[in-house]
C-alpha cells in the first residue's frame, strides 16, 4: 500500500485537547502524500476515524485497533459501516482482543481469544440493515491469530513485531492472500527521529516498557529469538523492579522492533520493513523533543521531501 514515493502510514491518537489539531495535521499529512492514518483505541479511535472520513478526501485510514469487547457487535457494525460509507471506501476496521491487564481495568469478562474473535467477525457480518461493511483487519501477533486473520479477515495488523520474524508470520497466511494486493498487511512500529541516537533509543524503550510486561508479547519475542532478554525481564518483574526494564531491552531487540535515530536511518529502516513484506508500515511517532504533534512534524520533515 505504499505510494511511488514509498511514504509510510502514521499512527494517530485522539488525545483530549488536541483533537482538532490532530485533524488539521491529518489534512496536511494527506496533502504531502502519507499512505495512511491509523487510530489507536484510546481516546475513541473509531470516533476519530469518523472525523477523518469527513475532513479528508483520499488518504486511507482505519482503527488499529478497536477492542471488540468494549461495545456491542451491533454498535460496531453500525458505526463501522457508517464510516466506511462516508469515507468512500477508504476505511479499514482494525479489531483486536487486547490484553488481560486492560480487560481487568475495564471490568471486562472475556473468553478464549480465537473463539471470541471468530464469533465477533461472524456476528459483525450478520448484523442486518447496516449497509456495506469495511474490510476487517485482525490484530495479529502470535501464530494462531495470524492464521485466523488469513481465514476470516481482509487483513492483519501487527504491533511491535520483530522484523526478523516477519517472514515466519506472513508464511502462515494463505498463499493467495500473501500475493493479493487487497489483503492488508500492516505493523505498528514505534519510531523516534533524532540525531541523538541514545535519546531516541531511550524514547522507544520507554514506549515499549508497558508491552514487555505483557505475557503474550514476551512469548512472541521469545519465539522471535529474544529468549535471554525476555527471561531477564521476567525476573525483574518477579522482583517488582520495573525501573530495570529499559536496561534489559537489548540494542539488537530494539533495532528489530522499532525505528530510531537520524532521519536517514529511519528512512532506511522503513524500506527494510517494506522489503520484509509489510505492505503498510505504520510508524508510531514519538519525539525526544515534545509531544505527538511535535513527533508528527518530525515525521513530515523526514519523509515529505
Amino acid at each position: 500500500m505504499s505510494t511511488q514515493k514509498h511514504m509510510p502510514a502514521l499512527a494517530l491518537a485522539a488525545m483530549h485537547g488536541r483533537r482538532r489539531a490532530t485533524l488539521e495535521l491529518a489534512q496536511e499529512l494527506e496533502r504531502v502524500g502519507f499512505t495512511g492514518l491509523y487510530c489507536a483505541s484510546f481516546g475513541d479511535g473509531l470516533g476519530l476515524c469518523e472525523a477523518l472520513a469527513l475532513t479528508t478526501s483520499k488518504i486511507r485510514f482505519g482503527t488499529a485497533i478497536s477492542i471488540i469487547y468494549t461495545r456491542h457487535v451491533n454498535d460496531w457494525a453500525q458505526t463501522s459501516a457508517l464510516v466506511h460509507e462516508l469515507s468512500g471506501g477508504r476505511f479499514h476496521f482494525g479489531i483486536g482482543v487486547s490484553h488481560g491487564a486492560i480487560h481487568r481495568n475495564l471490568g471486562i469478562t472475556v473468553g478464549k481469544p480465537l473463539a471470541d474473535m471468530r464469533a465477533f467477525v461472524k456476528a459483525l457480518r450478520e448484523v442486518p440493515r447496516v449497509g456495506e461493511l469495511p474490510p476487517v483487519v485482525l490484530a495479529g501477533l502470535r501464530d494462531p491469530m495470524v492464521r485466523l486473520a488469513g481465514e476470516v479477515a481482509e487483513g492483519v495488523v501487527f504491533a511491535n513485531a520483530a522484523r526478523s520474524h516477519m517472514g515466519h508470520s506472513l508464511a502462515l497466511l494463505p498463499a493467495e492472500k500473501r500475493a493479493g494486493a487487497d489483503f492488508f498487511v500492516g505493523n505498528m512500529i514505534p519510531t523516534c527521529i533524532s540525531d541523538d541516537v541514545a535519546a531516541a533509543a531511550a524514547v522507544n524503550r520507554k514506549t515499549l516498557t508497558g508491552y514487555v510486561t505483557l505475557p503474550n508479547y514476551r512469548e512472541y519475542w521469545k519465539k522471535a529469538g529474544y529468549v535471554e532478554e525476555m527471561e531477564a525481564i521476567e525476573k525483574a518483574l518477579e522482583r517488582r523492579d520495573r525501573d530495570a526494564l529499559p536496561g534489559l531491552m537489548s540494542d539488537r531487540w530494539l533495532a528489530d522492533t522499532t525505528l530510531y535515530g537520524p532521519a536517514s536511518k529511519v528512512r532506511e529502516g522503513f524500506e527494510q520493513w517494506l522489503a520484509a513484506g509489510v505492505r503498510t508500515p505504520i510508524l508510531v511517532p514519538s519525539s525526544a523533543n515534545g509531544n505527538q504533534l511535535v513527533a508528527i512534524r518530525e515525521m513530515m520533515d523526514c519523509f515529505a521531501r
